[in-house]
């Protein structure tokens, strides 16, 4: 049998990138997948690519949507991994109150809402798995917020690990990633972005989104993980 045969995952971005290739190795694994996103058209060619259980189609960023979603999922859940939301660059100096605190608290406030919302519906030993960053860990002009946001994740899953045990908690921190995600993030620069890490990165290739899902289905196997922040970026925070 295969890892999470009979087991149920949620993948709360799940339409594309990491969220999605995740969703295809879970499935490869026996698992029943659940794949949110705000794209109805996107959620549902996704789901019929990888033969997604069902979808639901909100905004995470809306506590009163992420409860109604939790709610109406029959039966329990075994894992939830969220990948919605992403980096905000900019000078410091340039962010209006609203933005700091936007980028701050966003992914934690998310990721509690999720895990107040989905820990009722896990059995124990289920996993929810967050995503940070490797990147935000250096300073430096154009990164602004992001470190201190960066900063905050892996002592919020440890506490969080603690609060909702026997459902662990886990943090995965990903560098530069070939996402859709990052391709709108650069734009034309994409190209050269790829063959810059190519050529520095200690693998010699870029990291992919099936190299995070492979790390995020282990967590979910793996019972004696909890509490910790796992770094995938091949090698790019030591050649920095």
């Amino acid at each position: 049998m295969s890892g999470l045969t009979g087991q149920t995952v949620v993948l709360v971005g799940g339409s594309a990138g990491i969220g999605f290739e995740t969703a295809r190795l879970a499935r490869a694994e026996g698992a029943e997948v659940v794949l949110t996103g705000r794209s109805p058209d996107k959620l549902a060619k996704a789901a019929e690519e990888v033969g997604a259980r069902s979808t639901a189609a909100f905004d995470v960023g809306d506590p009163a949507a992420v409860a109604g979603f939790f709610a109406a999922l029959p039966g329990t859940i075994d894992h939830v991994l969220v990948t919605a939301g992403g980096p905000r660059y900019g000078p410091l100096l340039e962010m209006s109150a609203e933005d700091v605190r936007t980028a701050v608290s966003d992914h934690i406030v998310v990721a509690l809402e999720v895990a107040r919302h989905a820990a009722p519906k896990m059995r124990p030993g289920g996993t929810l798995v967050l995503m940070g960053g490797t990147g935000g860990r250096r300073i430096g002009h154009g990164l602004g917020i992001v470190s201190a946001a960066t900063a905050a994740l892996p002592p919020f899953t440890a506490a969080l690990a603690l609060e909702l045990a026997p459902v662990r908690v886990n943090l995965i921190a990903a560098g530069f990633v070939d996402t859709p995600l990052s391709a709108t993030l650069l734009g034309d620069q994409l190209e050269n972005r790829r063959a810059e890490l190519r050529g520095t990165l200690p693998i010699g290739r870029v990291v992919g989104p099936a190299d995070v899902a492979a790390l995020a289905v282990h967590l979910m196997t793996n019972t004696a993980l909890t509490g910790a922040t796992y770094d995938i970026d091949g090698g790019q925070q030591f050649v920095w």
